[in-house]
């Protein structure tokens, strides 16, 4: 460890210097110098390497679980509790706050379906059952609001849209866009209770803290395109969910569809 200071060092300070201070010679520190690395060391600084390509792959998204379950699908031996510590020696930190604040607003005087959710938030196969809400984005001055519909078997987004009006159109479009892959039974929680619709409102918060609070939007041809990028690219087909087994919403339908057809 002091020599590795020295090393570390040796670039603002003299050598003789920080030898003293450290208190071994001179000649031993350049015979560590000369010391060929060990097994250990190389194979760290090569899961180093792997490290931070699989952490740059996810935009600087991902934490030290699915980094680490991501090099274990390469074929490395590692634990979650090394790969943080190497991502912590690395100054990795992903992008994602933690943030959470519910915006779903109940008050209304629109028609209210019957709860047939009941919080349950596990289904079988794709297409049993949908979750759907909207969101806002910041974009330019201005807002613009996401609606989405989520498939709560797979929590692949089946259907999205964005507008910049907040009105009933733009969830039409999302949910023509998802009938044209899916169908659905409408289904609604009580008024005043949210927790049905978690689902929808922790997808908002991924986006948002992966995405959003990262962008500055000028327009919504901007928007769109990083959206459609993350929505359909990143958490459809490249995002994994401890959820789901750290398989991504993609890999985890077509997992299930295969067993159904078999």
């Amino acid at each position: 460890m002091r020599h590795r200071f020295i090393e570390a060092e040796r670039a603002t300070y003299p050598v003789a210097m920080l030898c003293r201070v450290m208190q071994v010679s001179r000649s031993g520190f350049y015979t560590w110098q000369r010391r060929p690395p060990s097994a250990r060391a190389l194979e760290t600084r090569q899961l180093d390497v792997a490290i931070k390509a699989a952490f740059e792959t996810s935009k600087r998204r991902s934490g030290s679980p699915k980094v680490a379950q991501v090099l274990r699908s390469q074929g490395w031996q590692v634990s979650d509790s090394r790969v943080a510590r190497r991502m912590r020696h690395l100054e990795l930190r992903s992008i994602a706050r933690r943030r959470f604040r519910v915006t779903t607003d109940s008050k209304h005087p629109y028609p209210v379906a019957p709860n047939r959710l009941q919080r349950n938030f596990t289904a079988q196969r794709p297409n049993q059952v949908w979750v759907s809400d909207l969101t806002y984005l910041r974009v330019g001055p201005g807002w613009l609001y996401l609606a989405v519909f989520i498939d709560l078997h797979s929590r692949r987004v089946v259907g999205w849209a964005l507008s910049s009006r907040l009105d009933h159109i733009v969830v039409l479009i999302a949910l023509r866009r998802a009938v044209t892959r899916r169908r659905f039974v409408q289904s609604m929680s009580r008024k005043g209770d949210c927790w049905d619709n978690a689902v929808a409102e922790s997808f908002f918060h991924l986006l948002k803290s992966e995405l959003a609070h990262h962008c500055q939007w000028p327009d919504y041809t901007v928007a769109h395109r990083d959206l459609f990028e993350y929505i359909e690219i990143f958490f459809n087909r490249e995002r994994s969910h401890s959820i789901l087994h750290y398989m991504t919403p993609d890999q985890f339908e077509k997992k299930t569809l295969s067993k159904f057809a078999a």
